[in-house]
């Protein structure tokens, strides 16, 4: 699945310390801007302690977790929407995302360069929401200008429907608001979808703080919760720094050790893959047996041939029947004959939505 999460933010504000630290790929990190100029891509393992208990159970010869994509994108500045800085390309590769991963600088230390000169995170996250307003005014004055005269000229009804949508985006991003504010009903959303506005996707806001404010946050990080209060966005905190430090020890035991001193429970870059798999509307399920343990990503709300084309595309085509066992039941009994002789083992057919977490085989013939 080639869903992705792009990093966005202010230059120098810590999102390619925060790639490097969750990525597979490895960014440039350095204390000046515009160090990113063209976009990193990585894919790191989505961690799920439930793929790690089926292992133990099952002892396979493989264990391959879900994975999930993360884009670190060139810093923005203001008047990007005009092609300030390296704006044009910023808005093209942010445009290619799915969810935004918006990186917000919440410390203060004198020797990082903050690129307007002093530390404020409600400020850059307006400077950043500005520049993708902006554009996305641009977009939807552009299609309602199409849409209106097809709505007066045809009488067509889904015009009609996007010409009213679109008028509450421009009303919204007028008042510098951005699209994601706008409620919709079940219909609009999927007329949304295809406008690609920026301001539409969803958005994760990571407050960057120092060490001492990684458990609890601080004040910048309570202001950011207030300015954000009103959008669809989740928020989470995090030390790029201390995130650093723990992904240079060796061993488990070490990180472990670690994150115990620091009062948390596992570490910011766990948590933030696992709440981009959350944005991108992503769940789990899993294969498991002696030859493998697998974690598969599949969207919240497929259902069972659609999570077996996972798999191959023959799976999904032959679909006959899902066996399917819940995840607290294979760990309860211990074993999928275990599960059968309890009766706890269900046959599902092609209208079963699958839950998250369930253990799946599946039946097929082509």
């Amino acid at each position: 699945m080639s869903l992705k999460c792009g990093i966005v933010g202010l230059p120098n504000v810590g999102k390619s310390t925060l790639f490097n630290c969750v990525s597979s790929g490895r960014a440039q990190s350095a204390n000046f801007p515009f160090c990113t100029i063209e976009p990193n891509l990585g894919s790191t393992n989505v961690p799920d302690k439930r793929l790690e208990a089926l292992a133990d159970l099952c002892k396979p010869q493989r264990v391959i977790p879900a994975t999930v994509d993360i884009v670190d994108i060139a810093g923005l500045v203001k008047g990007a929407s005009k092609g300030e800085g390296l704006g044009n390309q910023f808005l093209a590769n942010i445009r290619e995302t799915d969810a935004i991963l918006h990186v917000l600088r919440c410390f203060d230390d004198g020797n990082i360069v903050h690129v307007d000169g002093s530390v404020d995170p409600v400020r850059d996250k307006e400077v950043v929401d500005a520049e993708l307003q902006i554009k996305d005014l641009e977009t939807v004055e552009n299609r309602l200008a199409k849409a209106s005269k097809q709505a007066k000229t045809g009488g067509d009804k889904d015009a009609k429907k996007l010409v009213d949508l679109l008028e509450r985006y421009r009303e919204a991003l007028l008042a510098g608001k951005s699209c994601r504010t706008v409620e919709l009903s079940a219909e609009e959303e999927g007329m949304a979808k295809d406008l690609f506005l920026l301001t539409n996707k969803p958005v994760m806001y990571i407050c960057n703080v120092d060490d001492k404010s990684a458990v609890n946050g601080n004040a910048y990080v309570d202001a950011v919760r207030e300015a954000v209060k009103d959008e669809n966005a989740e928020i989470l905190i995090i030390s790029a720094r201390t995130e650093a430090e723990i992904a240079e020890m060796d061993s488990y035991e070490d990180r472990q050790m670690f994150l115990d001193e620091m009062g948390l429970t596992e570490s910011g870059s766990a948590r933030l893959i696992q709440g981009a798999y959350r944005l991108l509307g992503l769940q789990t399920f899993f294969t498991a047996g002696a030859d493998e343990c697998r974690a598969w990503t599949i969207h919240k709300g497929d259902k069972a041939p659609k999570a077996a084309g996972v798999i191959h595309s023959d799976f999904e085509k032959g679909f006959i029947r899902a066996e399917v066992i819940k995840y607290e039941d294979f760990i309860h009994y211990k074993s999928e004959s275990a599960v059968r002789a309890a009766g706890k083992l269900n046959t599902e057919g092609k209208e079963y939505v699958v839950e998250d977490g369930d253990v799946m085989h599946f039946l097929f013939n082509v």
